[in-house]
């Protein structure tokens, strides 16, 4: 197994992906922390975060030889691509699909997951090369989206963000989603310093990751 399927599997395997949109670079190390305690299998940066780049970096040198891998996230091009891929992102996430961007994330054999809504889509992701479609924004459909793209697509492998909470994850997890990303439903409580909070909803999130895919 490569290096590339390995973040895939790990990722796969820990069901949960934070997304993270701190105010700043110390917000982000302690939601990171928490993340981790609470047994999060990956964090996504986003470039909307002031100094992604640097924070990407640090985080990456910090968490090295921790169960924890480091991703970008909101990445619109290649360039922002190359960039995060520089900086130590083990994975590209995206809210939609530029072909450009896959082909970049290819050519350096690092994970890349453009955002669809639609089977049509779903498939152009999966032909330019995607390895992991993620479905965005989650919320407007609910878990019914999963299973209806899974219908004609079962080989498919999909990641919603938006819109997945403590009360449907498992109906993500049962819909066929091969993990979720989670922003502010996991990680509100650091606008008030309450990390142990970030913990503890990581906690619960990934108990009943496990819980449906046992049944």
């Amino acid at each position: 197994m490569s290096n590339k399927e390995q973040i895939v599997s790990r990722i796969k395997e820990g069901g949960l992906v934070a997304v993270i949109r701190a105010d700043h670079k110390e917000q982000a190390f302690k939601i990171t922390e928490a993340c981790l305690a609470g047994g999060v299998a990956a964090i996504e940066i986003t470039f909307t975060v002031p100094g992604a780049e640097e924070l990407i970096k640090d985080l990456a040198q910090t968490y090295k030889s921790k169960s924890i891998v480091i991703g970008a996230g909101t990445v619109l091009d290649p360039e922002t691509a190359r960039t995060a891929i520089l900086a130590g992102a083990q994975y590209i996430v995206s809210p939609c699909l530029n072909t450009e961007t896959v082909k970049l994330c290819n050519r350096y054999r690092v994970p890349c997951m453009p955002g669809a809504m639609t089977i049509k889509e779903a498939v152009e992701c999966m032909e330019a090369g995607a390895d992991v479609v993620k479905i965005f924004p989650g919320e407007l459909f609910g878990p019914a989206i999963i299973k209806a793209i899974k219908g004609p697509l079962p080989h498919a492998s999909l990641m919603p963000t938006g819109g997945v909470s403590l009360e449907n994850v498992s109906e993500w997890i049962n819909a066929g989603a091969i993990a979720v990303g989670i922003g502010g439903n996991l990680t509100s409580g650091a606008k008030n310093g309450d990390y142990e909070s970030i913990t503890t909803i990581a906690k619960q999130f990934t108990e009943q990751i496990k819980a449906a895919r046992a049944h």
